[in-house]
């Protein structure tokens, strides 16, 4: 049996842009609520439901040129 954590994530792709709903800490490090990387964010964050995608992008902006993860 997959864990669940795996099937919630595994909803998204890895280089998938979604949004984090709220503050995720983790031992290393705090992550704002924003725009992420799916496959930059912790496991912990898809566990206690954070993650979100984002609703598709229509027009000029269908196209994301650069993503900065905060520091």
């Amino acid at each position: 049996m997959i864990p669940e954590q795996k099937i919630y994530r595994a909803r998204f792709l890895p280089t998938e842009v979604v949004r984090l709903k709220q503050t995720c800490f983790t031992l290393g490090r705090a992550f704002e609520p924003g725009k992420y990387i799916a496959g930059q964010l912790p496991d912990i964050a898809f566990e206690m439901g954070l993650v979100e995608q984002l609703p598709p992008v229509r027009g000029k902006n269908a196209k994301i040129k650069n993503i900065e993860a905060p520091q």
